[in-house]
């Protein structure tokens, strides 16, 4: 094993030891910038995101980020290891972050070392994310401007080395019908769940034209509904929220206004931040993995791209089936090949601004 791969491993193992819950990542941000620092590189740092170049950044070329995150969810009560200590059995090492999404984290800061030790057509750029699996608003979205202009991001989320080609965006939206209380007893009031039934059928069955070849139809679901006070009064308000997972041929504004058109009960959506992306099979860097024999697929999950207003890939070592499972782990040989693959893909590539 090469010596850069034998610290990526170090460093994986003193984060599995080191608590980096969403909002509390700052000691795990703390061995990020002392990794980087000692290998020379002129780290910078805004609340727990961390980020520097490999060099003098060259106006002239674009810009390739490599990012994944830090935190961690919370362990659950099931896990039967202590999730903070590192337990390597074989090749196999269990601890909390493991794999989610530390093995792409260490994976990429190992790439990005040896990836600078020639000069490449790109300026490149390494950037450890906090508040990833909160999709907080001090994670890398508050960073974004500060890194400049990026032509093409590589995500570091446990894919097994295949392309993510294709995410899934989330948007929540919360419904309120409108109804008129009234005595149960009597043919009084206008009861608002039965004004809110034909907008829930809707959700249920409606099919948005636009579907992926890689992550089919826009998916809506009613996953929770409010009403009533008491048995005997008629209410007036029903609320309810749905799920919406959002395919890439739409963004979460558009999408919300073709819903808002179709249903009678008032929406209003949490937030348009969490969008769909996708990136072109004739992008450079998704040509060079097909001919590196990576396959490609459609991703459920929502990660940091959901947040990039640039072209991305995600792409990492470890298995997105384990994440947020107790008894997290990773092999160490994942790491090792998906440092190779992450040079292999990325090494000379030529792509535009």
């Amino acid at each position: 094993m090469s010596e850069i791969k034998k610290e990526a491993i170090g460093l994986l193992k003193k984060l599995i030891a080191t608590p980096s819950l969403s909002k509390e990542e700052d000691k795990a941000a703390d061995l990020v910038v002392s990794f980087l620092k000692n290998k020379g590189f002129d780290v910078k740092r805004k609340g727990n995101n961390v980020w520097c170049f490999a060099g003098e950044k060259d106006p002239s070329k674009s810009t390739l980020l490599l990012n994944s995150h830090i935190d961690t969810v919370t362990p659950s009560d099931r896990w039967t290891h202590d999730p903070f200590i590192p337990t390597l059995e074989g090749d196999k090492l269990t601890g909390l972050g493991s794999n989610d999404a530390g093995a792409p984290l260490v994976s990429l800061i190992a790439a990005f070392v040896l990836l600078s030790k020639k000069e490449q057509p790109y300026n490149l750029l390494f950037a450890a994310s906090a508040e990833e699996e909160i999709s907080g608003k001090n994670g890398i979205s508050s960073v974004l401007r500060d890194l400049g202009n990026i032509s093409l991001g590589i995500v570091g989320e446990p894919t097994k080395m295949q392309m993510a080609v294709a995410e899934k965006g989330l948007m929540v939206l919360d419904c309120v019908a409108h109804g008129k209380q009234g005595h149960a007893a009597r043919e009084e009031g206008i009861n608002a769940i039965y004004e809110a039934l034909p907008d829930i059928e809707w959700f249920r069955t409606h099919r948005f034209p636009e579907e992926s070849e890689f992550l089919g139809p826009v998916k809506m679901t009613v996953t929770g509904i409010t009403a009533g006070s008491q048995h005997n009064v008629v209410p007036d308000i029903c609320e309810f929220m749905v799920d919406v997972r959002v395919n890439e041929h739409y963004s979460n504004e558009e999408l919300f206004e073709l819903i808002n058109e179709s249903v009678k009960c008032d929406v209003k959506p949490r937030s348009f931040r969490l969008n769909s992306s996708g990136i072109s099979l004739d992008h450079p860097v998704v040509k060079r993995g097909i001919e590196l024999g990576l396959p490609y697929f459609g991703s459920p999950t929502t990660s940091d791209q959901a947040v990039m207003n640039f072209t991305t890939l995600k792409i990492g070592p470890g298995d997105s089936a384990r994440s947020h499972t107790a008894d997290e782990y990773v092999y160490l040989k994942e790491i090792e090949e998906g440092i190779d693959m992450y040079v292999k893909l990325l090494d000379g590539l030529q792509f535009g601004k």
